[in-house]
């Protein structure tokens, strides 16, 4: 009754006890289960484990799936197409493609940088395929069996096949639930780190309980603390394969050593000392998010930074895991605590966590991107969090104050044209220009110029116009940053994404006018105009009060002689009085300089001179052509008329070469004195942005009049 005439005999009751088919099902049901879990469920241990065990089975399922399928091939090749056959062969079919993009998929994730997008997707559907496929494939037979079974009456045969499906289910059951079994094992033996989100017992609320950040605006989305591993660990992003090129970029960029820049800590220590530790707080939510949401800016610690571990500053995750900003300003946003993958907090030395945490970051990569990537780091409201600045009464005990404002200077400058990114040069295209990348982060199909798979990276070495950390912390790779900003600064550094939207040339030039010709004795005037060419924001930008960037001005005659000189540097690095500079110089409510960064104390400017983007500003400078030029003068013009028989007009008895410098530099030379002492020798690197140089022909009085 099993077959028919026409066909070879098959033991059916013998094929569904076979303890192949039994576990090459039972496996295969577990992973369509589990595979459907890890993309439906959301992130937790357990769809973490599971994708462990799914990746763990499916490689035992290779070898067996291929046997099986192999025999019961050849035991059923010769019967006729049926339905059942079909959904047989179509399974077969799937479920292969399923298992090879598997494969692969395991493969990129344990030896790769990434999954590909492509066969993870294949992975996918071929899941759903299988089950598609496989589910009628043995649910056709069953119930063909059933049929058989009423009519056989319950005779031996239809009770031998009865008991050979029994005993099928439970292997698939045994397969399938071994797998469970352990999940739930490894959810039991798991034992994470514990964090500890708390604040100190003998935490000073400075602004109420409801306020325990504060002066600084950032706050937690819990509203309480964050355990400092929590936002740490930055190394760890480049440990993988996945992220090296960004880690490296990071590594020597100010933002990595925000907190621990000597200066920063050198300020922090007196604003501590002045008004009491709790009071840095307000530089934290910037420089030290880290020490800021684990508490360490207390009264009664010793170390207001150095207890996180590696000392990160603004680290990958501090800054990945802000999810809204305001453009109020002084590190005005909300950031939330990570969800961590298994291992990944574990420390260094073990070897087993650090291969599984790589492992299921790469295989299971939802949450890693949608937790750490979003569209709002992509725009200037993002960085405007910070990079505005104020100080108000609860900091200064007088009033509001308004610091330094990239964003508003940008936001209100000829860059920004709202809706048109055609003609819009924002923050990251600037700051972050693209490079090329392997790195998984590669590709943005978000942006208005660029695709998903066009293997660039945005730079996270934030060049800009600190030019001295690098070497004053004799960084590995410091003079590569340095020479980079210094090219920065002078605007020679390449960026092909925007090079249509600016003119070529000095990010800030300085041009010279003055006369054509001058006689000895006589008054020379010269104007050097600076302009702003292709600075998104004032220039120069940021703490006004330690940034310096002034025109230094030189004249000399044929014989190399000085005749003029302003903005010159002495020997002591300080810039010569009378100068013409771009800086603010901030007052106390006494009326007092603030000349240590003591921001805390200001109240007012007494002397602000910036630039505007696309805006110029202009220098004079007024001194005497040397007298001692008009005997040559006299010279010149005899003998041209005893030689050539030329006018007096013509006659030229020299020039003088005039040189304009545009010099930048991130600290003032009285602050470093004071932050290290005169005997230091700490002083800050100059870069010249920009020179121009002409000359002026000395000639007779007469000559120089109708000239």
């Amino acid at each position: 009754m099993f077959n028919s005439a026409s066909k070879p005999r098959v033991d059916r009751p013998a094929e569904w006890r076979s303890g192949l088919a039994g576990s090459v099902g039972g496996i295969l049901l577990f992973e369509a289960l589990s595979g459907l879990a890890i993309y439906l469920l959301p992130f937790s241990l357990p769809s973490q484990l599971t994708v462990v065990v799914h990746t763990g089975f499916g490689l035992l399922l290779i070898a067996p799936f291929a046997g099986y399928q192999l025999r019961h091939w050849r035991t059923y090749r010769r019967n006729s197409l049926t339905h059942g056959k079909l959904t047989g062969y179509l399974g077969l079919a799937v479920t292969a493609a399923c298992i090879v993009s598997g494969i692969v998929v395991t493969w990129q994730s344990l030896f790769g940088a990434r999954i590909g997008y492509a066969w993870d997707l294949v992975h996918l559907w071929t899941t759903f395929a299988t089950i598609g496929f496989v589910v009628p494939h043995i649910g056709l037979i069953v119930w063909r069996d059933r049929r058989l079974q009423r009519s056989e009456q319950l005779a031996e045969s239809v009770r031998a096949l009865r008991a050979g499906e029994r005993r099928y289910g439970q292997l698939l059951a045994l397969g399938c639930g071994s797998g469970l079994v352990l999940i739930v094992l490894g959810a039991l033996a798991y034992r994470p780190i514990e964090l500890a989100n708390t604040l100190p017992e003998d935490y000073v609320f400075a602004y109420g309980e409801d306020q325990p950040f504060a002066p600084s605006l950032a706050r937690t989305d819990t509203g309480g603390a964050f355990d400092a591993r929590s936002l740490a660990g930055s190394e760890s992003c480049g440990s993988a394969g996945c992220h090296e090129a960004i880690v490296a970029e990071w590594q020597v960029s100010a933002h990595r050593w925000a907190a621990m820049d000597p200066g920063f800590q050198k300020v922090q220590t007196v604003m501590a000392t002045q008004n009491g530790p709790e009071s840095t707080r307000y530089c934290g939510g910037c420089h030290d998010p880290i020490s800021l949401f684990s508490g360490t800016k207390n009264v009664f610690a010793d170390d207001l930074t150095g207890q996180h571990g590696d000392q990160e500053g603004v680290s990958c995750l501090a800054c990945h895991a802000i999810r809204e900003t305001d453009l109020k300003g002084n590190a005005n946003y909300v950031v939330s605590q990570p969800e961590r993958y298994l291992f990944e907090l574990h420390q260094p030395g073990q070897p087993a966590a650090r291969f599984l945490r790589d492992f299921l970051i790469r295989a299971y990569p939802r949450q890693h991107v949608e937790s750490l990537s979003k569209r709002a780091y992509k725009t200037p409201e993002y960085c405007a969090a910070c990079h505005k600045q104020f100080i108000d009464q609860e900091v200064n005990q007088v009033g509001w104050v308004q610091l330094q404002n990239q964003y508003d200077n940008w936001r209100k400058s000829r860059w920004n044209h709202p809706g048109e990114p055609d003609k819009t040069i924002e923050c990251r295209e600037c700051h972050m220009p693209l490079a090329d990348t392997p790195d998984p982060a590669s590709g943005d199909d978000a942006d208005y110029n660029r695709s998903a798979d066009d293997g660039k990276h945005r730079s996270h070495r934030f060049l800009a116009a600190n030019q001295m950390i690098p070497a004053l912390l004799e960084l590995p790779g410091a003079e590569e940053q340095i020479a980079l900003t210094e090219q920065w600064l002078r605007g020679e550094y390449p960026v092909p994404e925007i090079e249509d939207k600016w003119a070529p040339g000095p990010a800030v030039s300085v041009a010279l006018e003055l006369p054509e010709s001058v006689a000895p004795g006589e008054t020379v005037k010269v104007k050097a105009v600076v302009t702003s060419n292709k600075v998104g924001h004032d220039f120069p930008t940021g703490p006004l009060d330690i940034i310096q960037s002034w025109v230094e001005l030189e004249v000399r005659d044929d014989a190399g002689d000085l005749v003029y000189q302003s903005g010159a540097v002495d020997e002591a690095h300080f810039i010569q009085q009378g100068s013409f500079i771009f800086k603010a110089e901030g007052v106390d409510q006494y009326g007092n300089l603030i000349d240590r960064h003591n921001l805390w104390e200001m109240v007012g400017v007494r002397f602000r001179r910036s630039l505007y983007p696309g805006f110029s500003d202009s220098a004079e400078y007024s001194f005497g052509c040397p007298s001692s030029l008009a005997e040559a003068v006299a010279d010149a013009a005899d003998a041209l008329q005893q030689d050539f028989e030329l006018p007096a007009s013509a006659a030229v008895a020299g020039q003088l070469h005039v040189r304009a410098r545009l010099r930048y530099r991130k600290f003032d030379q009285f602050l470093l004195n004071f932050l290290f002492g005169e005997d230091s020798g700490a002083t800050a690197p100059i870069t010249d942005m920009s020179e121009a140089e002409a000359t002026i022909d000395v000639v007779p009085r007469s000559s120089a009049l109708t000239r």
